[in-house]
């Protein structure tokens, strides 16, 4: 997985390096302004849909799952060319996946070599269950302004990457019931499991966002599988949403 994560880093700075190699041929078409402390996207803010790719046929999925990103971005134009420019940052990246009557035994108490997802429609199940991820990650960027004078007003385009670490893992249900829709033990019950020893210790995620001014969208798909090798399924998340940046 290094190996790979090493791979796909590399290939994203040759092609910045080629489309710097690039952008130095033109002549900066902007002379006179100084973008050194200019605001680009310093500050992001990130809301969205989350879905797993080759998750099980037998895992159910319900409501709205999400995911929700925060990044500080320290962004570096280029000299001969502005309208490009390289970011680099840091921050966190969290999800949340709702299953419906599906549960997920992160303790490995079934199996203590895989992550077992079991369900539970014809006995007691949680009226509402998720498992949620967070991770500390740091994104890079290679971006494109309309208009590199005023970032706030213009249309603007990055593709990039995030690598990431696991910081925590678990799973949250509320309200117990039987398998006829009883509570168990009143609507306000919750049990909460965390373990991360199944949980993929490195994420990394290819990245894209476009958008106007301070509003765009983004998409974000997980190159490395969501657990260990060998133990679990190759479930890679994905995402779509809002981005909301500034400064």
């Amino acid at each position: 997985m290094k190996k790979i994560c090493g791979l796909l880093t590399l290939m994203l700075m040759i092609t910045a390096g080629l489309v710097a190699q690039e952008v130095k041929k033109k002549t900066n078409p902007f002379p006179n302004f100084d973008f050194k402390n200019r605001a680009n996207d310093h500050f992001m803010m990130q809301l969205g849909y989350e879905g797993w790719s080759n998750a099980p046929d037998t895992v159910k999925f319900t409501g709205v799952s999400r995911h929700f990103n925060l990044f500080v971005m320290y962004d570096m134009p280029f000299k001969t060319n502005p309208q490009w420019s390289a970011a680099i940052g840091v921050g966190v990246g969290t999800s949340h996946v709702f299953l419906d009557k599906t549960e997920v035994d992160l303790p490995g108490r079934l199996d203590q070599s895989t992550v077992t997802f079991y369900g539970t429609d014809q006995t007691d199940n949680f009226k509402k269950y998720k498992m949620a991820t967070a991770y500390l990650e740091a994104p890079v960027e290679l971006r494109w302004l309309a208009n590199p004078m005023n970032s706030n007003k213009s249309f603007k385009v990055a593709i990039g990457a995030r690598i990431g670490t696991n910081v925590s893992a678990g799973t949250k249900g509320k309200n117990l019931r039987n398998e006829d829709g009883q509570s168990l033990f009143g609507t306000k019950y919750v049990l909460k499991e965390k373990d991360k020893k199944f949980i993929n210790g490195t994420r990394f995620t290819g990245t894209f966002r476009a958008g106007y001014g301070n509003l765009g969208i983004h998409a974000q798909y997980s190159i490395l599988p969501l657990f260990k090798t060998t133990a679990g399924p190759e479930i890679r998340p994905w995402g779509v949403g809002l981005t909301f940046s500034g400064l």
